[in-house]
């Protein structure tokens, strides 16, 4: 049974249609949902064929259900509905849990009306976009698919902290994460605009995200576009990279508070460094990242452990992040 503490990072194309593969969803809109009360039986259908499957870790129902693009004010599908098909699932299948995917956009105290219809709180954010974009689904008239006024890729850390305050705090947060590059999804693809999040990108908004109280990690768009293209690349190598940390990223985060003091470099201090220290077998494991689009210096006081590998002044560049193990 996935515990809640669990951290997971996913790197699959959420396909549930060949389960030789493994997977982690299933989409039952696919099957109706949007008329639940026409389409039960299609629905009991669904359940009752992929219920057995070891591969499955989840139902998710409608993704993004307050999204209508072009359309903000409209709802796409109610939360009584989202509600309402959670509870005729989960008599069919009561031990599975439920995935539902916000777009970001909408109050926060709109989705909280959805919370009852899932276990698992998510957004999907994918904020590397190139200037200039053709007009597609999904994107804003001003070329963004993020609603904040924050248009760089640390606007992650902003929808993990909104959907936080829409999850509460016994509900996980999980944060999908940009697999593809917008223009990809185009039916005639210009080669010149095939923008990708760089290995750089990928691993900032991975640990943005985790620094940010998130409790998993999904890609979504990684079926899209060549094979190994560079999403592909980055998310391979962030999964690398996150999976010998497990057992830290599922601990509770320590609540030392860090004294940062920070160093002129020229720069206004936007938001400047954030940061999670999570307890290991032999100390702690330090995330810290830089969250504006300048470079920052800075000096961490106050650690409560002496050999952390820290510079006295460290350096960090425009949305870099740093991982040390502090040792007693």
């Amino acid at each position: 049974m996935l515990r809640f503490s669990d951290f997971i990072l996913n790197i699959s194309t959420r396909n549930c249609k060949n389960l030789g593969s493994p997977t982690w969803s299933a989409h039952l809109v696919e099957q109706g949902i949007e008329q639940a009360h026409v389409n039960e039986a299609a629905i009991r259908k669904t359940v009752e064929t992929l219920r057995g499957e070891r591969a499955l870790i989840l139902w998710e129902t409608e993704d993004e259900p307050t999204f209508v693009w072009k359309k903000p004010k409209e709802i796409r599908t109610s939360p009584e509905r989202i509600i309402a098909t959670r509870k005729l699932v989960q008599s069919l299948d009561p031990k599975r849990l439920f995935y539902l995917n916000q777009s970001p956009t909408n109050l926060v105290s709109t989705l909280r009306k959805y919370t009852l219809g899932t276990d698992v709180v998510a957004t999907d954010v994918y904020p590397v976009i190139p200037r200039g974009i053709r007009n597609q689904y999904a994107l804003w008239p001003d070329g963004q698919q993020g609603d904040f006024n924050n248009e760089t890729i640390s606007q992650v850390g902003q929808y993990a902290d909104k959907m936080r305050q829409v999850a509460g705090t016994s509900k996980p947060v999980f944060m999908v994460l940009q697999g593809f590059a917008w223009e990809s999804i185009q039916k005639d693809p210009d080669p010149k605009m095939m923008l990708y999040p760089t290995i750089e990108q990928a691993r900032f908004m991975a640990y943005q995200s985790i620094v940010h109280g998130a409790n998993g990690i999904l890609y979504w768009g990684l079926h899209l576009g060549t094979e190994n293209n560079p999403a592909w690349q980055a998310a391979r190598a962030v999964a690398a990279e996150l999976k010998p940390i497990a057992a830290e990223l599922a601990a509770r985060p320590l609540t030392q508070k860090i004294t940062l003091e920070y160093f002129d470099t020229g720069h206004s201090l936007d938001r400047g460094i954030a940061y999670t220290l999570r307890p290991s077998k032999d100390g702690a494991l330090l995330i810290a990242v830089n969250e504006d689009k300048n470079p920052v210096e800075v000096s961490f006081h106050n650690l409560g452990f002496t050999n952390c590998g820290i510079a006295p002044r460290e350096e960090f560049q425009p949305f870099q992040a740093k991982v040390y193990r502090c040792k007693r």
